[in-house]
């Protein structure tokens, strides 16, 4: 997916990018190649690869949940590495106030040069755990939408990222072809951590590069004090039933 076809494919979904915008996208790219260099951000690196399996497959999370590219809503981005998903959606929504959360100092040193060089306000860099952010009050029960496009298991991914989000928001996390089996191993999980499932979307790539799944996870209850347990403790010790 070429620049011109990524704007193309935005604009058949009503989305038209302002040449700002355009720009946003092209420094974004420019910036992850030349820093990927020296740093490990990522193995995709060819400019139409990086359009659509980082770009576009970001911009997919709006796709499924429009008020994420429309409103004025606070997003918590779990494990969020290169920037993906909330940068490019906040390329797209200025109005969202996002909050990256990173257990490495310098991919948030990298988030932090990029964010200025894309002249980016309203974003949060937090260097941290999520199992320690997540009993911090400045964050727990925070966010209208909690994701994450980390490579865990679900169970995993609910104990880590449900925590922030206020009662009444959603966990969205963005799955592969394994997220119904997933599911069925995080319903424990999801219950006692106050949520509850609310809908699941599969959205098909362009170019037969595979589907994304979304799993919707309603916030009904505040999550019991003792969760997010001890760091490294949800991916070793998942919680099961």
């Amino acid at each position: 997916m070429k620049p011109e076809e990524f704007y193309q494919a935005l604009s058949q979904r009503g989305i038209e990018l302002s040449s700002k915008q355009k720009e946003q996208f092209q420094i974004y790219f420019h910036e992850l190649v030349e820093t990927n260099k020296v740093m490990n951000l990522t193995t995709i690196t060819e400019e139409s690869q990086v359009y659509l399996k980082h770009f576009y497959d970001s911009l997919v999370l709006g796709f499924v949940d429009e008020r994420i590219l429309t409103d004025e809503l606070s997003l918590c981005d779990i494990g969020s590495g290169a920037g993906f998903p909330s940068i490019p959606l906040k390329i797209v929504n200025p109005k969202l106030k996002i909050t990256m959360v990173d257990s490495l100092n310098k991919r948030i040193k990298f988030l932090n040069d990029l964010s200025g060089k894309l002249n980016l306000t309203g974003i949060n860099l937090v260097h941290g755990r999520a199992e320690e952010l997540g009993k911090n009050k400045l964050y727990r029960e925070n966010y209208d939408v909690v994701t994450a496009r980390a490579v865990a298991a679900m169970n995993v991914l609910t104990e880590l990222c449900l925590p922030f989000a206020k009662v009444g928001g959603e966990f969205i996390a963005m799955k592969s072809e394994k997220a119904p089996e997933e599911l069925n191993e995080a319903t424990y999980a999801i219950k006692i951590l106050g949520g509850k499932v609310g809908d699941q979307k599969s959205f098909e790539l362009p170019n037969n590069e595979g589907v994304r799944n979304f799993i919707f996870v309603d916030k009904t209850k505040p999550t019991p004090k003792k969760y997010p347990r001890k760091p490294g403790t949800p991916g070793r010790k998942p919680l099961v039933g």
